[in-house]
């Protein structure tokens, strides 16, 4: 066995080994996406792993598949942390802010978008392949941006290492951090060994990634703290105000419709 499947079959075992800690330690409660993202990420590894090796001719079919599935997973999954930061406001906060979280991460990855096509990959030439190559890219900027901000305004936001969010979003943040550094660096190579090298110190950094997680979700969660009265009255009126501002969006599309059907 080579040192590429050494690897990989080290960073599914160690995933698993998240996946049985999650349920041990019924994250799922709390982050039923993120818990469903890791198993989906077991299984379509294995199953792209399979496809790879005894069906090569529909690889780039299952890969994209793949990607389009685990970038909405990834999408989902910031929504989920986005909401759970939120927990301890959250019966006091309308029923409409998830949708507005998604939106402005949305909002975000559509500003990023652009901004993914660099001549990072400018050597990949086919259209598909560059599609889904900026659809990864785009996706991890926004994982790092979220953590980076999530990680800023821990204070405000009274969450630390030992939230199971913060937790989450830098096992996140760090995967997509040395993912898009590979892609850099390998955009940058030209020979086979050394592409093969940076491809092997990846997936050695996504075992490390893994295994941050299995050690976090070893220990026991800590009780999440309180907004200060400052945050959550800011807080509430942002939440107030979006709320409003729909209702008004609402109350305005009825009384054109009602308008428009008089005689």
């Amino acid at each position: 066995m080579n040192l590429d499947n050494i690897l990989w079959f080290a960073y599914i075992g160690v995933e698993a080994a998240v996946v049985g800690l999650l349920i041990f330690r019924r994250v799922y409660r709390t982050l039923p996406v993120f818990c469903a993202y890791c198993i989906w990420d077991i299984l379509s590894n294995l199953g792209v792993f399979a496809i790879s090796h005894f069906h090569s001719a529909s690889y780039f079919r299952a890969y994209f598949i793949q990607t389009i599935i685990d970038s909405s997973f990834q999408f989902c999954v910031l929504v989920e942390l986005a909401w759970s930061v939120l927990r301890p406001l959250r019966s006091s906060l309308p029923r409409i802010v998830p949708v507005i979280l998604g939106v402005l991460i949305l909002i975000a990855g559509a500003a990023i978008w652009p901004f993914a096509s660099l001549q990072t990959l400018a050597s990949v030439t086919s259209r598909q392949w560059l599609l889904l190559a900026q659809l990864q890219q785009t996706v991890s900027i926004l994982r790092i941006a979220f953590f980076l901000l999530l990680a800023g305004g821990s204070q405000l936001l009274s969450i630390g290492w030992r939230d199971r969010e913060l937790q989450v979003a830098t096992g996140l943040g760090l995967v997509s951090l040395i993912g898009a550094t590979t892609t850099i660096l390998r955009a940058h190579e030209t020979t086979a060994v050394a592409v093969t090298q940076l491809n092997h110190f990846a997936v050695a950094s996504y075992l490390c990634c893994v295994s941050y997680w299995a050690y976090c979700f070893l220990q026991q969660e800590a009780e999440r703290r309180e907004f200060t009265p400052q945050m959550q009255s800011f807080l509430l009126s942002v939440a107030g105000a979006a709320h409003s501002s729909r209702v008004t969006l609402t109350e305005s599309r009825s009384e054109k419709a009602r308008k428009s059907g008089k005689p």
